[in-house]
């Protein structure tokens, strides 16, 4: 009975993202599609077209999606060629829609409820995937904030990343709470500027196992979903690489980082540990956003209030 319902829920998803499609021009070669719903800001269907190219046509859950997608759009535009791995070339962009074809190479994991499905060995990463995503962040992070302003991207300063998060820390606080301990934790870092990278540089913002693409030996070849990216602090792209493969891994990853040409300063190890200890302040950002009860439940447990 689940299972029909979840299976009539997905054709339902499927023929209504594949006519939003047919009306901007797109022609598929039938009405299959393969429908994930497990994004939480886009639903997303991937089906082949009548040259049988496969493409992924993802639609916007709320209206505050939209205003993010329009700076994601600057970002594609003007880092396509510009870095080591592929990115998507949006062919539909509009308030209800956008599609482009499907990049070469695998999610490193999918999203399921018990977390991740991994399509890859992720216990025993290989050198060349820990050098091919290092030579990427580099090239990515390279993109400094007068470039990407000329082309319309969204840029902070250090200053500013730093005063941006210490008030989402406190609407946090105000409007969920948090334990005491874990409070002081996020302000001693917070006022600590030691902690803190003196210049920022374009960021993925998102960067977690089912937005790396890979080919069979690992290497990482293309990345998606570029919602959050703006010039930033480059830590945000390590700390849930730091929550998944540990201190080790880490290491190993800034080795490469800077051997690529990442700049490295004498903190930023600490600072991503500590990064990764205030994500619930972005946990409680979203659930204040989304209004969705069981994403709050599980933010007042990482908040420690339950």
């Amino acid at each position: 009975m689940t299972n029909g319902y979840g299976e009539q829920q997905h054709e339902g998803v499927a023929k209504e993202l594949l006519s939003l499609a047919r009306q901007h021009g797109l022609q598929f070669a039938s009405d299959e599609a393969k429908v994930t719903e497990s994004g939480m800001d886009f639903q997303v269907a991937m089906a082949k077209d009548t040259s049988n190219v496969d493409w992924v046509i993802r639609k916007p859950r709320r209206s505050d999606v939209l205003e993010r997608a329009v700076n994601e759009k600057k970002v594609l535009d003007y880092i396509n060629g510009r870095l080591p791995v592929n990115v998507p070339e949006w062919q539909v962009f509009s308030d209800e829609l956008i599609a482009y074809p499907r990049l070469d190479g695998i999610p490193m994991a999918d999203v399921s409820t018990a977390g991740y499905d991994w399509n890859t060995n992720h216990e025993e990463l290989k050198d060349e995937f820990v050098r091919s995503l290092a030579e990427a962040l580099a090239a990515l992070h390279a993109v400094d904030g007068t470039q990407a302003a000329a082309a319309g991207l969204r840029v902070k300063t250090p200053e500013e990343v730093r005063s941006h998060y210490a008030s989402q820390a406190q609407e946090v606080k105000e409007k969920i709470g948090v334990k005491e301990e874990l409070w002081d934790r996020w302000q001693s870092w917070l006022s600590d500027k030691t902690y803190w990278p003196d210049t920022c540089g374009l960021i993925h913002g998102d960067l977690h196992p089912p937005h790396i693409l890979l080919d069979g030996e690992q290497r990482v070849t293309g990345l998606i979903d570029w919602t959050e990216s703006e010039v930033a602090d480059p830590a945000t792209d390590f700390t849930i690489y730091y929550a998944i493969f540990g201190e080790d891994e880490l290491q190993r990853m800034l080795t490469n980082y800077a051997a690529a040409g990442g700049k490295v300063w004498p903190r930023m190890k600490e600072h991503i540990v500590e990064r990764y200890a205030a994500y619930p302040v972005l946990m409680g950002q979203f659930a204040l956003l989304s209004g969705d009860k069981g994403i709050m439940a599980m933010t007042r447990g990482a908040l420690g209030l339950d």
